[in-house]
Order: C-alpha cells, then sequence, then structure tokens
C-alpha cells in the first residue's frame, strides 16, 4: 500500500482527516494562497474537480504562508475566502509547511519523489501534484501550469 494512505492531514475545523479517505481517485495536492495572484487559480481547480469528480479525481488544497505570506489569514477565513470568492467545494485543509523542516509529510514525500526545476523545495503557490488512483506521485505541475491544462494528464490519471 502506497505511503499517501497512511498521512493525515487537519481539515479547516481542526479535524483529523486519513487519506486513506480518498483510496482509488486520483488527487490533486496543491499548495495554495487566497492572496496570491495565482489565486483565481481556485476557480479553475473547482471546474476541473466539478468535471472530473465523479469519475474519480478529488482535488486537495493545502493553505501555506510561507510565499510572499499571502495566506496571512487563520482557517476560517481561508475557507470563507475560498467559498465566497471561488465557489470551492472540493477539501481545503488547515495551513501547513510545504518546504523546510517544519513542512508536512505529504509535500515531503511528493517532492522526493517528484523534484522540481529546483530540487526537492516547492518553489511557489499553487505547485500542483497528481498522485494516481494507487496512491503513487505522477506528475508535478508548475505553479503557473494553469488547472484547464491538467486536463490530458487528469484523464490519463482517471483511465479514461
Amino acid at each position: 500500500m502506497s505511503a499517501f494512505y497512511g498521512m493525515t492531514a487537519r481539515s479547516l475545523r481542526g479535524e483529523p482527516v486519513t487519506f486513506k479517505d480518498y483510496a482509488g481517485k486520483a488527487v490533486l495536492a496543491v499548495n495554495t494562497a487566497t492572496h496570491c495572484g495565482l489565486a483565481p487559480q481556485y476557480a479553475g481547480l473547482e471546474a476541473l474537480y466539478g468535471k472530473y469528480r465523479d469519475r474519480g479525481l478529488v482535488v486537495l488544497a493545502f493553505p501555506c504562508n510561507q510565499f510572499g505570506r499571502q495566506e496571512p489569514g487563520d482557517d476560517e477565513a481561508i475557507g470563507q475566502t475560498c467559498q465566497r470568492n471561488y465557489g470551492v467545494t472540493f477539501p481545503v485543509f488547515g495551513k501547513i509547511e510545504v518546504n523546510g523542516p517544519g513542512a508536512h509529510p505529504l509535500f515531503q514525500w511528493l517532492t522526493a519523489r517528484l523534484p522540481g526545476l529546483v530540487g526537492r523545495r516547492v518553489r511557489w503557490n499553487f505547485t500542483k501534484f497528481l498522485i494516481g488512483r494507487d496512491g503513487m506521485p505522477l506528475k508535478r505541475f508548475a505553479p503557473i501550469t494553469a488547472p484547464a491544462r491538467l486536463e490530458p494528464a487528469v484523464r490519463a490519471a482517471l483511465g479514461a
């Protein structure tokens, strides 16, 4: 079984969520920030989720304040902004770190398996990681990659 399924994260309400709940789904894990210039990607992520969720895609958003302090709010403010500004219905988790000694285990694992241009670090908000239905990392996408451009990879991960 993939290490992904043994991990957990805290929901915006502070409750633990086990990634075992996503077994058999293709997962798009994204580090996000509501005050980032790329925040409009939330709408694109929601559109991708809406189009493919019935086929087994789940988008998981992980707010992070490590890049230009662009996620300064608390979990309640993050949730309100995601819902009000972008209509987000996919899971958004509590704020985490994605780089350094305090990095969440998910991002330690993803960056070790899918290093980017700057190695094992996440370069900026809205770096995207596609995880297959078997819980194995498939592909990493740059922050500027629009969610619509992920469709071919998502379809392949879904077996379409």
